[in-house]
């Protein structure tokens, strides 16, 4: 496998005409750009990281449209997760915009789910994971997910982590856009150092996620 270059400017000029011609002529004609750019350093960058952090999953780049009503085929940026337990890991993506880091859980069986908030509410537990997340939002970090508009069933609308509680999914990401690091090689000592920076958010989501 070869080194990790970083990803270059074809790459995120790849993703420019892809959002405006999202079409298999398209595609077929500019595969070989997809394989040189994205693909191939997305690799090699992965599996730099392997060693430390696990094994990953690099998306395919075809669209689920069974169910969709946007039909385009092909996703817009290229994405590898590693995973760490159910539905919770670390995640790179590079697309038009530039390149992104993220962490989280994007899902979590109600189950699961209901042994976060648990330790949310608990006062140990949850101002630890307070910490954890000023800690990495100081960092550069931002904090996402998709969150219930009020406070879930069976838990007080006035905790002081109402906020934490509303969460069904929670994840923290960091944006590079176009800055000149992500065309170089020392791109994957920052990636490292941000997944050794949520390490952490991840180990608190694993030792609390039950079910």
């Amino acid at each position: 496998m070869p080194d990790f270059t970083g990803f270059p400017e074809a790459a995120l000029d790849f993703y420019d005409d892809l959002e405006m011609d999202n079409t298999k002529l398209f595609w077929e004609a500019h595969k070989p750009t997809y394989d040189a750019a994205v693909a191939a350093p997305m690799k090699a960058l992965t599996t730099a990281l392997a060693d430390e952090f696990g094994d990953p999953k690099i998306f395919r780049p075809y669209r689920d449209v069974r169910f969709a009503k946007d039909k385009t085929p092909y996703k817009t940026h290229q994405g590898a997760f590693v995973p760490k337990g159910p539905s919770t890991g670390y995640y790179v993506q590079v697309g038009a915009p530039g390149v992104r880091v993220g962490v989280g859980y994007y899902d979590a069986s109600p189950a699961r789910l209901a042994s976060i908030r648990d330790a949310i509410v608990e006062k140990r537990r949850g101002g630890e994971l307070e910490e954890i997340l000023a800690t990495m939002q100081a960092h550069g970090w931002e904090l996402g997910g998709d969150r219930l508009k009020t406070a879930p069933r069976g838990y007080d609308v006035d905790h002081p982590r109402i906020a934490l509680l509303r969460h069904k999914s929670m994840n923290l990401s960091k944006d590079y856009g176009f800055e000149p690091i992500i065309h170089t090689p020392e791109l994957l000592d920052r990636v490292r150092a941000d997944w050794r920076d949520a390490g952490p958010f991840v180990d608190w989501v694993l030792r609390h996620a039950k079910g």
